[in-house]
């Protein structure tokens, strides 16, 4: 037998025996030609293969440094620190997925405030805004109109209760006085702006 068995090689990565059977069934193993497997090999392919994070979790949370075949190991680097650098850094992986996350609870946050109505589409809401304010505009032009008869009848008969002769206010007259007040308040209301922010 050229490599290790499946229990050696459990024992050498430190997880179960049923894990390196999954990592066999897979693919994340090297195996030699007699079916046992390749130690450096499989090493190096399941450190490329396996999601860092999982990798952590599966060995109770700890980085693990994996030896490096054509460096001899010595007592002072079992002492020393592990240290992760390249490939096997998993700090931009981390930070990556720490990202993602944040991303998806935000999209689920905006969810969740549309179907409420608390947020609105924006194209949808300044629609409706410069919507009503053409029906406002509209209504306004088109007051002095309608209004200018009755005001006209109302102010003849006060004038005339009041004085105690007969007076007419022309309609013609007071529907231009009122138009020309009208469409100065519009002209003021139109440098009004509206921020939807």
């Amino acid at each position: 037998m050229q490599g290790m068995s499946e229990r050696a090689y459990a024992a050498h990565a430190g997880l179960s025996r049923g894990a390196i059977q999954k990592a066999r069934k897979s693919g994340r193993l090297v195996l030699f030609a007699d079916g046992s497997i390749d130690a450096a090999a499989s090493d190096a392919r399941r450190a490329a293969t396996t999601d860092p994070d999982q990798q952590n979790r599966s060995k109770g949370g700890t980085a693990r440094q994996a030896a490096v075949p054509d460096r001899p190991t010595r007592p002072a680097d079992s002492l020393a620190a592990p240290s992760v650098s390249g490939p096997g850094d998993n700090s931009s992986y981390l930070k990556a997925r720490t990202a993602l996350t944040v991303y998806q609870a935000q999209e689920r946050q905006i969810a969740i405030q549309k179907k409420k109505g608390v947020l609105v589409d924006r194209p949808r809401a300044e629609t409706l805004v410069f919507r009503l304010a053409r029906q406002e505009r509209d209504a306004r032009v088109t007051w002095p109109a309608r209004v200018a008869a009755i005001m006209a009848a109302e102010l003849s008969a006060e004038t005339e209760k009041a004085s105690g002769e007969p007076v007419t206010i022309s309609t013609g007259v007071l529907q231009r006085v009122l138009e020309t007040h009208v469409r100065d308040q519009l002209a003021a209301l139109a440098d009004l702006k509206v921020s939807l922010e």
